[in-house]
C-alpha cells in the first residue's frame, strides 16, 4: 500500500470548524483531525489539497508526533519569537507546506515525504 496515495474522508457542512474556532487564533475554516477534514461549507479544491497535505503530514508522523511538533513549533513562536497568535499560526512548518502548495494541482502526485520538515518553521 502506498501511503501516498490515502486521502482524508472529507465532512462538509460541518459545525466542528466554528466551534474549535472558538479557542484558536485564526478563523478555522477547515481542520484535518486524521483521518477526517471538517469543514463548514462546501471545500474548494484548493483547500482539499491543502488539508490533505496536513493528512499526509499526520500519517508520516504516526498522527501523534504532527500534534506535538505542531505545538511545539506553535509555542516557540509565540512564547520565544513573540509573534501574535494568528503569525505564529502561519510561520507553522506545517502551515507553510499547505499554503505554499495548495494551488499546486500536482503536488500531492509528487511531494517529498517529510517536507514540512525541512522548511525550519518559524526562525
Amino acid at each position: 500500500m502506498n501511503l501516498a496515495n490515502l486521502k482524508p474522508f472529507m465532512i462538509q457542512k460541518s459545525a466542528i470548524p466554528r466551534i474549535l474556532s472558538r479557542v484558536s487564533p485564526i478563523e478555522i475554516n477547515a481542520i484535518a483531525i486524521f483521518p477526517f477534514v471538517f469543514s463548514r461549507g462546501e471545500m474548494t479544491e484548493s483547500t482539499k489539497r491543502h488539508e490533505t497535505i496536513h493528512f499526509q503530514q499526520q500519517l508520516e508522523t504516526f498522527v501523534i508526533f504532527f500534534y506535538l511538533v505542531y505545538l511545539w513549533d506553535y509555542l516557540k513562536a509565540r512564547v520565544f519569537l513573540g509573534l501574535s497568535g494568528r503569525e505564529s499560526y502561519f510561520a507553522l512548518r506545517a502551515e507553510r507546506e499547505a499554503y505554499i502548495n495548495q494551488d499546486d494541482e500536482t503536488y500531492l502526485e509528487n511531494r517529498p515525504r517529510w517536507a514540512w520538515l525541512r522548511t525550519g518553521g518559524a526562525k
